[in-house]
This record gives C-alpha cells, structure tokens and sequence, in this order.
C-alpha cells in the first residue's frame, strides 16, 4: 500500500511530506476496511508514520480548539492530521464532512481526505450516493458502478 499511496501521489505532490500523508490516508482506509476500529487504526497510523509525533499533537486537540486559528496551508501535514481529527470526532459520514467543511480553508480537499476514509467507516447513506452520483455524467457514473462491482462486493 506505501508503494502505491507514494506512486499516486508522486504525480501531483513530490515532496516527502506530501507522500508520508498520502500513505496515512492509505493505511487508514486500508485498517478501516478491515474493519478496525479508529481508535486502533490511528494508533497503528501514527506509530509507524509519525514519528516526530507532528500528528499525534493535532490529534490530542479537538476541533473546537484548532478551528479559530486554521488557515489554509498547502502542507499535508495542515491537512492530513486534521482530517484524522475530523474522522475521530464524527459520528457518522455526513458528520465527517461537515467537521471538515467548519474548518474551512480548503475545504473541498479536506472533505475528499475526511470522505475517503468515512466511507469505510460509516458507509455513505443511500440520500447522500443517489445524489452525488445523480451529479455525474454516464461515463463517470458507469466507472463508479464497475468499479463498485469489482472491488467492493
């Protein structure tokens, strides 16, 4: 999984902290489709991918306290702990977009990184897919389906 998390990520984000971030959001995803609990997944996250403990002290804050100061930031280390935050406090999908989204910043990004690994947490509710996938075009909505059909059976 670091091999392929750093492969898709070299693409658009070269920098070493940029791919560490890439393989915490893989390893998350990974963990919680295995159906490890968050609490689990993130202590098993950050002992092998934090080790200046830079997420760990995000994570020890809720997001009452970082929301005033937050900013957008284009590091991953701006965003993907926060987003680790947003999935800890949420109480299922639709709440863990919305933590993102109340941080503000850029906050598309943040509630694509929090949305990724919700989805195998809590599931997307049916409302929130017959939407999303209303949005798209039949190329698109076909790619999903397949997709879907292929690996998430």
């Amino acid at each position: 999984a670091d091999d392929l998390a750093q492969y898709t990520a070299e693409a658009t984000h070269d920098h070493p902290q940029a791919i560490k971030g890439a393989q915490a959001v893989a390893e998350m995803i990974f963990l919680l489709r295995q159906k490890t609990n968050i609490k689990e997944a993130l202590d098993l996250v950050l002992t092998r991918l934090d080790s200046d403990g830079y997420y760990k002290s995000i994570l020890d804050k809720s997001l009452d306290e970082i929301r005033p100061a937050y900013y957008f930031k284009v590091s991953s280390q701006d965003t993907v702990p926060q987003a680790f935050l947003c999935l800890k406090e949420a109480t299922d999908f639709e709440d863990a977009i919305r933590n993102a989204i109340s941080l503000g910043a850029d906050a598309d990004t943040l509630a694509a990184i929090v949305g990724s690994m919700a989805e195998p947490l809590f599931g997307i509710p049916e409302w929130i897919a017959k939407e999303g996938l209303s949005r798209l075009n039949t190329e698109f909505r076909d790619l999903i389906v397949d997709f879907e059909t292929k690996f998430m059976s």
